[in-house]
């Protein structure tokens, strides 16, 4: 793997270098400041404004009276270090440069593209003024800086231009033309100035949106501190695509102040390494060697302050230093990542080929920032895209890896809460049993009536205790998908017969009725788990008494449907008692849960009952469904599919015994 990236990495170097030297072979257009085009198809190619420009030093010439100047200056280049007949350029300084252009006669609408210069900039166009940025001057009070690209038409009827174009820079490290002035067919740059343009905004704004969406899941997850550096990472470089180099952003607000956005341009630089520093750290902290991890950090903290701190004309001095120290800072990255593949950490695979990415990306735009080529922005584009992809797919892997750690140790857990409450649950039942069972003995013994009172509420709790205990035992048989179903011969009528009779001194002791609706027609012996359905009707109706103080509870039965082998019965639990808010009625069927935190303490109960009848229906393809209101009472009922027993059917119960049946 590591192989195969460097390859590609020089593989893509060198095609790119064929591409730069493609650019700029051939002589220079602009000869002893003479550009003769008269002979160019300019409607198909565009003509950089490249080579000997006449250029006067210290001096801003006025356009309409233009002397003739014999001191030549190769053009894009900058004034730091050169010379001009023996006499050192400074950075710091104004002068004005001349060139004459012959256009050829039959062309279409022509356009110029002028970059930004450091720092500002006035072109008259045959003694006309034509455009600038910010004011040149010869002094600073009166200057003024300025970056902002443009594409404009050229004078329709002119063949020849003679063009002065005055720069001043007294706020910037770097003063002259760093970038070509390109002359060409207007649609054609347009086209391309918009095309960058539009590639930059779009690469800026899933920087910006990607960072907001790792943001939010910092905020809202477990507090990654790897996803909130690389979230501010994303937001913060998102500016440097668009605040430099081609800047676009300034396309779109041109009066932004000259000084903001220079500011912003270096800090956003600065930081971004910084940021990526610390996403690295807490990403992979193992493979980190710290020493070096705290030096590099503070050098990039004390650098990305000085853009907010320091004026333009110092912080702009150090960004030649600030690259060496960033491209140690890669290397120093890289040796990490290499650290982490090794030691087989989560993503680290994509993690190595996003530096070696990330290394292309960065070498490729200081080769154009030192003028060695002129790269395909396509390259670069694509570049950023796979480097910030893989960078997300880093931590979408580990968040991923995170949530299945999580996963385990919750499932763990479960385990371990289920296999502690069924093991409880047994040692408690064994001796609670013994307890009833003495209860009862004492009972018959014929105690006094006070002892007779006492022995009816241990009696009473016990078997309360006991119900509860049995409830957990049933759910943790459910969870660990223990639990199963007998398949034998029942009479539905006679287990809710059972069921109401069992539930008649409950309504007795309450004051109020309880009613069985029964079928009119005779009903055939079915195939199923008795023992199951009556848990679930008695769970229901135990419920339903419990949660109604006058009134009524109804217990029906109903054909909901029926074939030759298979019967669809229809169970109903009706009760006239305290109902049940739309919003809590999906809570109650989870487990350890009830309506509202009174109700546990004012009716009792642990919230298991609703929870495991569920669970039984669903395991036997029946769902439990409510009806409710709250202050007037609820329906819980389901429909469940019997296979008919080709034995006895039930025997006809009439109608009129259905309805008296009546606690």
């Amino acid at each position: 793997m590591i192989k195969f990236n460097v390859s590609v990495f020089l593989i893509v170097i060198a095609c790119l270098l064929g591409e730069s030297a493609l650019a700029t072979e051939g002589d220079p257009i602009v000869k002893s400041g003479v550009a003769d085009l008269r002979n160019a198809n300019l409607k198909l190619t565009t003509t950089p404004l490249n080579g000997e420009w006449a250029f006067t030093w210290n001096k801003l010439i006025d356009p309409s009276a233009v002397t003739p100047v014999n001191n030549y200056i190769h053009l894009p280049q900058l004034w730091n270090g050169n010379q001009l007949n023996g006499q050192l350029l400074t950075p710091q300084g104004f002068g004005t440069y001349q060139c004459i252009v012959l256009l050829p006669v039959n062309r279409g609408p022509l356009a110029i593209r002028l970059p930004d210069f450091y720092s500002s900039y006035s072109l008259y166009i045959n003694g006309i003024y034509f455009t600038g940025n910010g004011t040149p001057a010869t002094t600073p009070a009166g200057y003024t800086p300025h970056w902002l690209s443009k594409t404009l038409v050229l004078p329709a009827n002119a063949d020849t231009l003679q063009l002065v174009l005055q720069v001043a820079n007294f706020s910037h490290a770097k003063g002259g033309i760093k970038k070509e002035i390109l002359i060409g067919d207007y649609d054609q740059l347009q086209f391309q100035r918009d095309k960058w343009i539009a590639t930059d905004f779009l690469l800026a704004g899933c920087l910006f949106m990607g960072g907001l969406f790792f943001f939010s899941l910092f905020l809202f997850g477990k507090n990654d501190k790897a996803t909130l550096y690389f979230s501010l990472f994303s937001m913060v470089y998102s500016y440097r695509i668009v605040g430099s180099n081609f800047y676009a952003l300034h396309s779109v607000f041109p009066n932004l102040p000259w000084e903001i956005t220079t500011r912003l341009e270096y800090f956003t630089l600065f930081s971004s390494i910084l940021l990526f520093l610390k996403y690295v750290c807490e990403l992979y902290p193992k493979d980190i060697y710290k020493p070096i991890t705290r030096l590099l950090g503070t050098f990039c903290l004390v650098v990305s302050i000085t853009p907010l701190v320091t004026p333009p004309l110092f912080f702009t001095r150090i960004i030649n230093p600030f690259l060496l120290l960033m491209f140690f800072c890669i290397a120093y990255v890289l040796f990490v990542f290499l650290k982490a593949y090794f030691c087989k950490r989560a993503g680290a695979t994509f993690a190595l080929i996003s530096i070696a990415v990330l290394m292309m990306v960065m070498f490729i735009i200081n080769l154009e920032y030192f003028g060695i080529i002129i790269p395909a922005r396509e390259v670069v584009f694509i570049g950023y895209v796979l480097f910030f992809f893989l960078q997300s797919l880093i931590l979408s892997f580990r968040f991923a890896h995170t949530l299945q750690l999580a996963k385990d140790q919750a499932v763990e857990g479960l385990r371990a809460k289920s296999e502690f409450l069924s093991t409880m649950s047994h040692e408690i039942r064994t001796p609670l049993n013994s307890v009833i069972g003495m209860t009862h003995l004492m009972l018959k013994n014929n105690p006094r009536k006070d002892q007779r009172e006492q022995l009816d509420v241990l009696l009473f709790s016990g078997s309360n205790l006991l119900s509860i205990v049995n409830n957990i035992l049933d759910y943790s048989k459910i969870e660990a998908g223990k639990i199963t179903f007998e398949h034998i011969e029942m009479d539905v009528p006679h287990i809710l017969h059972n069921i109401v009779s069992g539930a008649k001194n409950s309504v007795f002791e309450k004051g109020i009725k309880l009613h069985l609706s029964l079928p009119e027609q005779s009903l055939p012996i079915v195939m199923g788990d008795p023992t199951r359905l009556t848990q679930v009707i008695s769970n229901l109706l135990g419920n339903a008494v419990k949660f109604t103080q006058e009134g009524k509870v109804t217990l029906e039965l109903k054909v909901a449907g029926h074939d030759k082998e298979n019967i669809k019965l229809s169970f109903f639990v009706h009760d006239t008692g305290i109902g049940i808010s739309k919003e809590k009625q999906e809570v109650i069927f989870e487990q350890f849960t009830q309506a509202d935190s009174t109700t546990s303490r004012g009716y009792g109960g642990t919230g298991l009952g609703l929870a495991i009848s569920k669970k039984i229906l669903e395991l036997q393809g029946a769902r439990l469904q409510l009806n409710s209101e709250e202050g007037k009472g609820a329906t819980f009922y389901f429909t469940q599919n019997f296979q008919m027993s080709n034995n006895s059917i039930a025997p006809l119960i009439n109608k009129d015994k259905q309805q008296n049946d009546t606690a």
